[in-house]
């Protein structure tokens, strides 16, 4: 029941990423940027935040209590590292965007709206996770069918 529970949340993980970073860039990329889009683009980056949960507490899980596939499987799997490689890459890529929300939720909740003009360069960066995200699904499978 473990591995099964440990499985299924992490692929949620994957979905509730995706559709959450996805979210993010098409609400903080809307025209104007006005406070209803702040709050849809602050919910996204919620969820976003909590798929990260997910997937990396999941993951770790599955990777160091060997309840899946010995911890010694992942350390000599190809694939592994390569999704390793995509989340680190994700999570490098998320620093930048998470300080300027962080600031922005500060400033919608003192009432002020912040500065816009960072908001493309997020939605760009989002999108460039979400194809991350789908690399590191496409890892995951090939992991599961013993590639790598």
């Amino acid at each position: 029941m473990l591995r099964w529970t440990l499985a299924a949340l992490h692929l949620l993980g994957f979905g509730i990423g995706l559709g959450a970073v996805w979210a993010r860039a098409r609400s903080i990329g809307s025209r104007p940027l006005d406070l209803p889009a702040l709050h849809r683009a602050f919910a996204a980056d919620s969820w976003w935040g909590l798929s990260a949960i997910l997937l990396i507490g999941t993951g770790l899980w599955r990777l160091l209590a060997g309840t899946e596939k010995p911890t010694a499987y992942y350390l000599s799997n190809h694939a592994f590292f390569g999704k390793m490689a995509l989340l680190i890459g994700i999570l490098l890529l998320e620093i930048w965007p998470m300080i300027t929300l962080i600031r922005w939720r500060v400033q919608v909740a003192r009432g002020s709206l912040p500065d816009p003009s960072p908001a493309a360069t997020i939605a760009r960066i989002s999108y460039a996770q979400a194809a991350l995200l789908i690399g590191m699904v496409l890892a995951a499978t090939a992991m599961a069918r013993g590639m790598g």
